[in-house]
């Protein structure tokens, strides 16, 4: 047996400004609320996936990321380069662009990199391997 990524969890110093911001730019909705020890506690999911991976908001005070923030991120796939392209127009609006639309090959693909309330960095990309092997093209 092969274990399962089920969760991410991350810090978030305003649980309802990262619940809103992984419900506009991913599309998640929050499954499950709860405080323990004092500590509020949300899990965000897939709608209609109650198997898939949760991004795990937990309310803590913490340090702002160093600049430039190291590459650590949360990974998304959309459905295609148009989608990368919306995604990031209404992060520029937002002024939560980190990195605009970028082609980085054909084992990387086309993404664009946002920065969350807390300053997580979350990529959306089309046309990523995800560890698939990809043949040479030269």
């Amino acid at each position: 047996m092969h274990p399962s990524c089920t969760h991410v969890a991350i810090h978030a110093r305003d649980i309802d400004s990262s619940v809103a911001f992984y419900e506009r730019y991913v599309g998640l909705i929050e499954v499950h609320r709860r405080v323990d020890s004092g500590t509020p506690v949300v899990w965000m999911g897939e709608k209609d996936k109650d198997d898939g991976l949760v991004i795990v908001l937990i309310r803590a005070d913490h340090e702002n990321p160093v600049e430039p923030s190291p590459m650590a991120h949360l990974g998304y796939a959309v459905s295609a380069p148009d989608e990368v392209d919306r995604v990031a127009e209404m992060a520029e609006r937002d002024g939560v662009i980190v990195q605009g639309p970028l082609d980085a090959g054909p084992i990387v693909g086309y993404l664009c990199m946002l920065r969350d309330p807390d300053g997580n960095w979350v990529e959306f990309s089309h046309g990523q391997s995800l560890g698939r092997r990809v043949e040479d093209s030269g």
